[in-house]
């Protein structure tokens, strides 16, 4: 099992840091650092800097937001950024969610999984330099009856494929994750639950195409905290749980939401949801469940955390993108190194 790094959102007031993050993250060793988009920072533009400031690490979109672009012009992101960097890029992508596609981009949250399908269909087919041509529900290349003719890509990418992820949560879209992606962005994962929740789902896809998750990257981001008392480590990421599971979208469609009912959290879920919407983020942080946070972040001792570490390896995780807590730069980088320890420590370094 590989580390990764996720950086989350620029501008969030740690700029400077998740540059210095990076540059740590990259002189220990880390596989992967991932950046994230939604109606603040770009991905691409981070990316880019972060490359031009690193030397081994591999950069990765958790995610680009398929509604913000079109396929075209994510090939050609995904093409330079392979090629300025090296061939260190890593390209995820992900549908966002509805109040984003359609408050932010004005792009209808219809039919998630045959956008992304076809979404993924066209950037290979541009990627791979043939000329694009494409008759389908969601484009058609060239458009009919007009100037338009069947372009090739111009840039050479490092590498003849890079490697494409998707940000899949529910059962349908892990199943066709597994058919159509190199591999899997998912969250708030649980080696108790992962069977269930996502493996299962994972396998159906890779068996359709004749596949095995061998050779599959699935790829957790999982919050860390390190030291002794675990009431309050837990305590720490009760607002951030509480904010996917109960505000992340609507009382109808909330991804989080329904993965906490599949994990057994139902009750807790639905309490969470009913405070957070009605305004009270406080109580909702409070509703979450501490056995809910245990089985989804890293905390505790360094040898707690490699423990869990093994149960997240056993549990068929390959790449485990840590996102260390911590409001100084200080206790970020001391999350970075005690993530390379643990992972030593469990004997999978």
């Amino acid at each position: 099992m590989r580390l990764g790094i996720n950086l989350g959102y620029w501008g969030a007031g740690m700029d400077a840091d998740n540059l210095v993050v990076a540059q740590e993250a990259d002189r220990l060793g880390y596989a992967v650092c991932w950046v994230a988009e939604a109606y603040g920072s770009d991905a691409p533009t981070v990316l880019s800097w972060v490359a031009a400031r690193t030397e081994r690490i591999d950069v990765g979109s958790a995610i680009l937001q398929i509604p913000a672009r079109a396929p075209a012009m994510t090939a050609m992101t995904a093409a330079t950024l392979d090629s300025l960097s090296g061939g260190r890029f890593r390209l995820g992508l992900g549908v966002s969610g509805p109040q984003v596609s359609e408050g932010w981009y004005g792009v209808r949250f219809d039919r998630p999984l045959a956008r992304t399908r076809e979404y993924v269909e066209i950037v290979r087919k541009a990627m791979s330099r043939e000329r694009l041509t494409h008759q389908g529900e969601q484009w058609t290349l060239p458009l009919p009856d007009g100037p338009g003719k069947p372009l090739k890509l111009t840039v050479h990418p490092i590498r003849e494929r890079v490697p494409l992820y998707i940000a899949a949560i529910g059962p349908k879209n892990l199943a066709q994750t597994g058919e159509i992606a190199d591999g899997a962005l998912v969250i708030f994962f649980s080696p108790e639950h992962a069977e269930e929740t996502t493996l299962r789902h994972l396998r159906a896809g890779r068996e359709r195409i004749g596949q095995s998750l061998d050779g599959f990257d699935l790829v957790p981001t999982v919050p860390m905290a390190v030291g002794d008392d675990l009431t309050a480590l837990a305590d720490h990421f009760r607002p951030y749980t509480a904010l996917y599971v109960g505000g992340m979208g609507s009382r109808k469609q909330n991804f989080y939401h329904a993965l906490a009912h599949r994990m057994g959290f139902g009750q807790a879920a639905d309490e969470i949801q009913e405070r957070y919407l009605a305004g009270d983020r406080d109580g909702a942080a409070a509703a979450v469940p501490h056995e809910l946070i245990d089985a989804t972040t890293l905390i505790g001792p360094v040898d707690r955390i490699a423990d869990r570490m093994r149960a997240f390896a056993d549990a068929g995780v390959t790449t485990l993108s840590l996102s260390p807590a911590g409001f100084t730069r200080e206790e970020r980088l001391a999350g970075l190194r005690a993530g390379v320890a643990a992972l030593e420590r469990a004997g999978l370094g």
